[in-house]
């Protein structure tokens, strides 16, 4: 293990303050891999749920991985916590009691801490979402995608459009605080078909939904096998505008490029991404991001299940962490855009000072280049991503590369 005066000592920041403080925990499993899912999951072994034995160890090696990060966050209070996957509701509602009574004795928790847990509908069984909550989770990201079964059968999803409503229904009654994903621009969708997929996500009422454009990442099924009837690129902007528009009627504000919640209901986790807050990363290919007075580092867990819980399980937990870099002085102003210009409400010139320790100067030359692209509109105080910013997202972050 690193002695925490490794991260203390000097170096080329000088931070005022650290930012919030929140808890990601990946439960790597899925019934079956998505064909276009780049993130770190695993098919369970004949398709069947996950061995109770595997849930122990990976109860154990979550907490020994926990403990041994905990004197790099001492005395610091955990705003939000995220589990993810992977699919976490394939565990049960009592290993995820289990889970968080370990976590509330180890960490401080903010009163009224948001705790956000992934579910699949494939998933999904009477009463599992209401034991959920019985267990301390405030929150449910329901992964649904699409309502549509000709697309769920395209993405390789393990659910039905009949499994997605009842899922939906469950939350509701469990849960004040649910959100509900959907994607856009599938193969072969139609902006009617994708107008429908909206419109029944929406009546359902949800507080929060997140509407993600169907990308082809690297190293996929899809990446590979390419499906050869995706929408246009104009046809994909026509159902964004659609997407916004209806989501606007029903009292939904867009508030990050892919998010949008009723007042109050925004979800915290993610927000402390996207305003380069720090958060702690336990599990399989967990990341992190953890800032002290003179650095900010990333961290990266061991990816493959056995290898982490060998690992986090072994004389010296430490193994677990295959990946430690500090970030590069010059890198700061790219890390910091890359999450804060994705924010509607883009963020405040002092934040970019208090979470990075570098002055405004430096960033000036590629905020007049943004600015006179109409790319950005900012004042004394705050930067915002324009209309435009936001359509060119990408070209807008390039501007501030080291």
């Amino acid at each position: 293990m690193q002695d925490i005066q490794h991260y203390m000592r000097e170096g080329t920041l000088r931070l005022s303050s650290l930012p919030p403080l929140s808890l990601y925990i990946h439960l790597p499993w899925c019934l079956k891999k998505c064909p276009y899912c780049d993130f770190n999951s695993h098919e369970v072994s004949g398709g069947a749920g996950l061995q109770q034995d595997v849930e122990q160890r990976y109860l154990q090696a979550l907490i020994a991985d926990l403990e041994m990060s905990l004197p790099l966050i001492w005395g610091r209070t955990v705003h939000s916590i995220f589990i993810g996957g992977g699919t976490p509701s394939l565990f049960s509602p009592e290993s995820i009691d289990q889970l968080l009574v370990a976590v509330r004795a180890r960490l401080r928790l903010e009163a009224g801490c948001e705790i956000t847990l992934e579910a699949n509908p494939g998933t999904f069984e009477k009463d599992r979402f209401k034991a959920f909550r019985q267990a301390g989770v405030t929150r449910l990201s329901i992964g649904v995608q699409s309502f549509n079964d000709a697309h769920l059968k395209v993405l390789g999803r393990v659910h039905n459009s009949a499994q997605a409503h009842a899922a939906i229904e469950e939350a509701a009654m469990n849960f004040e605080a649910f959100n509900i994903d959907v994607m856009y621009a599938l193969p072969g969708q139609t902006l009617a078909q994708c107008e429908q997929d909206i419109q029944t996500a929406l009546s359902f009422k949800p507080p929060h939904i997140s509407i993600y454009h169907l990308t082809i990442e690297p190293n996929t099924y899809f990446a590979k096998f390419t499906p050869k009837n995706l929408p246009v690129d104009d046809d994909a902007y026509d159902m964004l505008d659609r997407i916004t528009e209806l989501t606007a009627a029903q009292g939904l504000e867009r508030y990050e490029i892919s998010a949008f919640a009723k007042p109050h209901k925004r979800c915290l986790h993610n927000t402390n991404y996207w305003q380069f807050g720090d958060y702690l990363g336990i599990g399989a290919g967990a990341h992190g991001k953890l800032s002290f007075v003179h650095r900010v580092v990333r961290q990266v867990k061991a990816r493959e299940p056995k290898l982490y819980m060998d690992k986090a399980l072994s004389s010296n937990p430490w193994d677990c962490m295959v990946q430690e870099t500090e970030v590069a002085r010059a890198d700061l102003p790219f890390e910091f855009m890359l999450n804060a210009l994705r924010l509607t409400g883009g963020f405040a010139l002092a934040d970019f000072s208090e979470r990075t320790g570098l002055s405004i100067t430096s960033i000036q030359k590629p905020l007049e280049e943004a600015e006179a692209k109409g790319l950005i509109e900012r004042d004394f105080t705050h930067v915002r991503p324009t209309t435009r910013g936001l359509d060119f997202l990408s070209d807008l972050q390039a501007l501030f590369l080291a």
